[in-house]
């Protein structure tokens, strides 16, 4: 069954989408909207919100850029496990996957906070992990320069290892609330992790109980040769980008492929690219609303948004000239994003201003547009011959594009058996079709939920 995720954005997920007659205003830290937006996935299905999230506001080098602000700028956001902590209460089966850093963040506070949005939500807690793409975040974290790639992801291996054996800390069966007894819990069912490592010393354990899920979600987003790993050894989903089919069948063959050496069975991790989808009742509307939101953008930013996305100075080219052959020197941040456009531009010949027309208004690559049979068509294609296991979901404007999408796009792949009717489970893992994980310490009959004293 075909996976559908989503970032709910209230500013929508197109540059200058927010500018539109239509699109909702004065959304700035407005809870109400972020209830509804979450009630219309839900609606829809989803498996999962997925917020998207880092440590300090963007753009600060370029006032215009900043006064434009991209949605990936959040200026002004909420921290997303209290976000979602409270979405929880207002929804019953979306999963609610947040974003937290390995490098700027300590393991021991990362893992009693999803743990927590696992009990809240009574599993449907997932975790985003990232080693921060913004270098300009270090400088909220008293460093003076980003950390390079090969000591973040060296982190981030550690990071993750230490998480989920604090995750461990008890067996499901350790709180026994013995009355007659006077025994709360058993400690012969507990695992101090004691962890000394090259970057962190946790003793544990964690003081929260092993969640509903065993462990929340975990996905990564990396495409670099470090990022790879860390998916094939620790991830559950892989948030990928991708330019094209041909270019997601290889990555998800590379990614099942190194899982053996991990012990990990190939079907276990999800490939999830990000597709903008802009669908309207015919294709003739939907072109029309594509190039009404490119109308949306200035030039001169749209031109300084993809010279940041491909660190590269373009505002010196002719935007009706081809599009710059790029260095193959690896940069800090989001380099997948950067060699995808990269390879896209010089593939299909297009100009400066083509690319920015391509990637600013989704912020990415790929786009599906058209009538309802057509992007469940294009969806399909990408579904049937094995790229993904699904799709994050980019709505360009708010509420339309996503209430289209629910309204439209879900009725149509249901009806040919691509996507649920009803939800499957209880928890996120269970509607993602993903096991449980084994409690490394307590490996027998430990699956999950803390079991009560019969």
């Amino acid at each position: 069954m075909m996976s559908l995720l989503t970032i709910p954005s209230p500013v929508g997920g197109a540059v200058g989408a927010w500018r539109h007659p239509d699109a909702w205003q004065n959304t700035v830290l407005d809870l109400k909207r972020m209830i509804e937006l979450a009630q219309i996935a839900e609606r829809g299905k989803f498996d999962a919100i997925f917020l998207a999230d880092g440590n300090g506001v963007r753009q600060l080098d370029d006032p215009e850029m900043l006064a434009a602000t991209s949605p990936s700028d959040r200026p002004a956001v909420f921290e997303p496990t209290t976000l979602l902590s409270a979405l929880s209460m207002c929804t019953e089966h979306i999963g609610l996957v947040a974003t937290a850093t390995t490098t700027y963040e300590e393991p021991y506070l990362v893992a009693r906070r999803f743990a927590s949005l696992d009990h809240l939500s009574a599993g449907r807690a997932g975790w985003n992990v990232v080693t921060t793409s913004d270098p300009q975040d270090a400088l909220n974290f008293s460093y003076v320069e980003h950390v390079d790639r090969t000591k973040r992801y060296a982190r981030a291996v550690e990071f993750v290892d230490v998480v989920k054996g604090l995750w461990d800390s008890w067996a499901s069966d350790a709180f026994i609330q013995d009355r007659e007894m006077g025994r709360f819990l058993d400690p012969a069912r507990m695992h101090v992790l004691n962890h000394k490592g090259e970057h962190f010393s946790v003793r544990g354990p964690l003081n929260i109980t092993r969640g509903p899920q065993g462990h929340p979600v975990v996905f990564t987003a990396g495409q670099s040769e470090a990022g790879l790993e860390l998916a094939a050894k620790s991830a559950d989903c892989v948030f990928a980008i991708a330019a094209d089919q041909k270019q997601a069948q290889s990555l998800s063959s590379d990614l099942r492929g190194r899982m053996a050496k991990y012990g990990r069975a190939a079907e276990h991790l999800k490939i999830i690219p990000s597709a903008t989808v802009v669908v309207a009742t015919t294709a003739e509307e939907a072109e029309a609303f594509y190039h009404e939101l490119s109308t949306l953008i200035p030039p001169a930013v749209g031109v300084r948004y993809l010279s940041k996305a491909v660190a590269h100075d373009l505002t010196g080219y002719d935007l009706d000239g081809p599009f710059p052959e790029l260095d193959k020197t690896e940069v800090l941040g989001f380099n997948s994003m950067r060699v995808a456009i990269g390879t896209m531009a010089r593939e299909q010949g297009l100009t400066v201003r083509q690319t920015y027309e391509r990637v600013v208004p989704a912020r990415g690559l790929l786009t599906f547009r058209g009538d309802p049979v057509q992007v469940a068509d294009q969806m399909e294609s990408w579904y049937a011959n094995g790229a993904c296991d699904g799709f994050m979901v980019s709505a360009p404007m708010i509420p339309r594009s996503l209430n289209n999408f629910v309204d439209l796009v879900v009725p149509e792949l249901q009806r040919r058996g691509l996507f649920r009717r009803e939800y499957e489970s209880e928890t996120l893992r269970g509607n993602m079709g993903l096991p449980i994980p084994a409690n490394q310490f307590f490996p027998k009959n430990d699956s999950g939920r803390m079991r009560p004293l019969a």
